[in-house]
């Protein structure tokens, strides 16, 4: 949700999961690659019949074991846009809200940057660079809990997640990258799932809403397509860091010059808002531990799941049930941005 890394652009990692090295199969004497079993027999005189290796399924949770931060970052990212909207209904208002959450995440990143993984000196041109996309990135923050204030969260959630059509598309327009037909037909049907969704009861939905989620897409694009062409190979923690340093003084600046101080009136509001800044910070943890055992690619196509679960979320705890009309429209948006992702 906010916050949140690309995991596209998390270049810092280049692990991959793919075999670098023939199968091995395992025998009396040790291993070996499995085509040395293609020689002749003669070649193997201590083999007086052919080795037959029985393999033990993997279990439920080794399976799962690559793909657990995946789904902890997209779980995660849900869980925080679900208590965004308990920290606003409980009277905070969106400008506090996204200072308060963005010191909290400072606090928490800067503890795990400097005891768990201590990132690799930065260099001062990509330090001013991540420092200055932090005013875009306070857009992008102030914008989405916008949304989150005025319409219901599956919709804001699922209007803003245009930004990977949008941000493949600038970059296609920028000659950063190509995209092919099946690509461009994925994005048309994206979009007309998000028509689809949004005009399904055009009536009941706040014009601001939308207008301010599709503003935070627009921001998110910025700062992917900046990303792309100026901090190439760039470590992505510390972008993320020096972002979120950014916009958290700029929100302070923003704070102190209206007086506009609205904290959650409640208890219950506050704990909300503790959580939602250690739910973020989850989740950019487990797009960075992602990228790492499955690659960016894969990272990003299971971020798709976050529409998904903030949406049964919603429905479990804030009773925002959206039609069975939108709701088509947003499992075509997904299922098209998908095949977008795999296709351009």
């Amino acid at each position: 949700m906010l916050a949140r890394p690309d995991p596209i652009s998390l270049t810092w990692s280049h692990f991959r999961t793919e075999n670098r090295f023939p199968p091995r199969i395992k025998s009396g004497a040790g291993f070996f690659p499995e085509n040395a079993l293609a020689l002749p027999l003669e070649r193997h005189p201590a083999h007086s019949r052919p080795i037959v290796t029985h393999f033990s399924p993997l279990s439920a949770g080794s399976r799962l074991a690559p793909i657990g931060p995946a789904l902890l970052g997209a779980s995660s990212f849900a869980c925080a846009d679900v208590l965004s909207k308990v920290t606003l209904r409980a009277g905070g208002d969106v400008l506090t809200v996204s200072a308060v959450r963005g010191f909290l995440g400072v606090a928490v990143l800067f503890v795990w940057l400097r005891l768990v993984a201590r990132p690799a000196a930065f260099d001062p041109r990509a330090r001013w660079i991540s420092l200055a996309m932090g005013v875009v990135f306070a857009g992008n923050v102030f914008l989405l809990f916008k949304a989150f204030d005025v319409v219901e969260v599956p919709i804001a959630i699922l209007t803003y997640f245009v930004y990977p059509l949008l941000t493949g598309l600038a970059a296609a327009v920028a000659g950063l990258e190509k995209i092919t037909w099946r690509g461009a037909t994925a994005a048309l049907a994206a979009f007309l799932g998000l028509a689809l969704m949004i005009g399904a009861h055009p009536a009941d939905l706040a014009v601001v809403g939308i207008a301010a989620a599709l503003g935070a897409a627009g921001c998110r694009t910025v700062l992917l397509l900046v990303t792309r062409a100026a901090l190439q190979g760039a470590d992505a923690r510390l972008i993320t860091w020096y972002s979120l340093v950014s916009s958290s003084v700029l929100f302070a600046v923003a704070v102190l010059a209206t007086g506009d101080w609205q904290p959650p009136a409640s208890v219950g509001g506050w704990v909300a808002l503790v959580a939602l800044s250690v739910a973020v910070t989850a989740g950019i943890l487990g797009v960075f531990a992602s990228t790492g055992r499955i690659g960016p690619f894969r990272t990003a196509l299971f971020m798709n799941l976050e529409p998904l679960l903030t949406t049964i979320g919603s429905a479990l705890f804030l009773d925002e049930v959206i039609t069975p009309l939108q709701a088509l429209g947003g499992a075509v948006m997904i299922a098209a941005l998908a095949a977008f992702q795999l296709r351009r």
